[in-house]
């Protein structure tokens, strides 16, 4: 069998058996983690989120798949950086650490993480100082929180020392048990009745840059994608398209993270194009077109409008056709 690569076409495909992600009794939520809908022991602790760098240079990354949600979003130059939720475990160490953007800030923010960083641009760095987020920085906590891994070359030798994160953010008055709201998953059943165009294997691209491009496979039962040699896996792969804008001479972005739009949410090898939205700072699927996350991991893929979900995703079609 000859393999194909094809550009996704952008056409509304119906979820079948899945009108409605009907959330869990509340017996049940009390077990879920909220975040990623698994069984957990233990859910009453807060969210954090940590900017951590996709350089090449950065790769591999330490805990990055620990991470419950994690957000690929461009910076300057074409080069992706990532936001990691983590919240059903905390790993001792994560990695590369790098400067924040303040749609991480925002990003993080409809989680009510902690938000860590190792610097800031302008914009930012107003949005950190201004006391309304609760945050550390490596600016202020280099060699404490923030420790230098000499193995490696500035600016992607910065690691967060979670312990040491956790007593700070005590210190500093932090509430730290306070879990974040719920998100809505699909049951089992509508998991299992999910249609769609197959999605086995696929490939993001955001921009024009290679060194960005993110290849999954499907294995009947997760997605796997490999960064640095560091096995990932995700029961959910979201990439929105929203408008980006460049607003200063070193190339920062605008992002329009607000407005909504077009979607492709892949899940189970299937994908289905849905509209996306921001509910109270999170990206999610729009329940009206009856997406859901299934329960698991997920990764946001972050596109610019201009780039579009056609020329950002490639599927890979097993045959001569293009499956459409």
């Amino acid at each position: 069998m000859k393999k194909k690569w094809m550009a996704m076409a952008a056409a509304a495909v119906l979820i079948g058996g899945c009108s409605n992600a009907e959330p869990a009794s509340t017996n049940e939520q009390r077990k879920l983690n909220p975040l990623t809908g698994v069984q957990s022991s233990n859910t009453a602790h807060r969210a954090i989120a940590v900017v951590i760098s996709n350089h090449p240079s950065a790769r591999p990354q330490t805990a990055l798949e620990k991470a419950d949600i994690v957000y690929e979003v461009l910076t300057e130059g074409g080069i992706t950086r990532f936001l990691a939720i983590y919240q059903s475990e905390y790993p001792s160490k994560t990695g590369p650490v790098r400067s924040a953007r303040d749609y991480f800030v925002d990003l993080s923010q409809g989680y009510d993480a902690l938000f860590l960083a190792h610097g800031y641009s302008p914009e930012a760095y107003e949005m950190l100082i201004s006391g309304e987020v609760d945050q550390l920085n490596g600016i202020q906590h280099d060699g404490d929180v923030f420790k230098r891994d000499t193995s490696r070359k500035s600016p992607h030798n910065s690691y967060v020392d979670m312990e040491k994160a956790l007593d700070r953010a005590e210190e500093k008055g932090y509430s730290l048990n306070s879990a974040p709201s719920r998100l809505s998953f699909l049951s089992k059943k509508e998991t299992e009745a999910l249609i769609g165009e197959p999605a086995d294997a696929f490939s993001v691209q955001p921009s024009s840059n290679d060194l960005f491009e993110s290849k999954y496979e499907f294995d009947g039962d997760v997605y796997h994608r490999s960064i640095g040699g560091t096995d990932i896996e995700a029961e959910n792969v979201f990439v929105i398209e929203a408008d980006h804008r460049v607003v200063d001479a070193k190339g920062r972005l605008d992002i329009d993270l607000t407005s909504g739009g077009d979607a492709f949410l892949i899940q189970e090898g299937i994908l289905n194009l849905v509209k996306w939205h921001s509910q109270d700072g999170r990206i999610v699927p729009n329940k009206e077109s009856g997406a859901a996350f299934a329960p698991g991991k997920t990764w946001i893929h972050i596109v610019p409008t201009s780039r579009g979900l056609n020329k950002a995703v490639r599927v890979e079609i097993d045959g001569e056709g293009n499956g459409s």
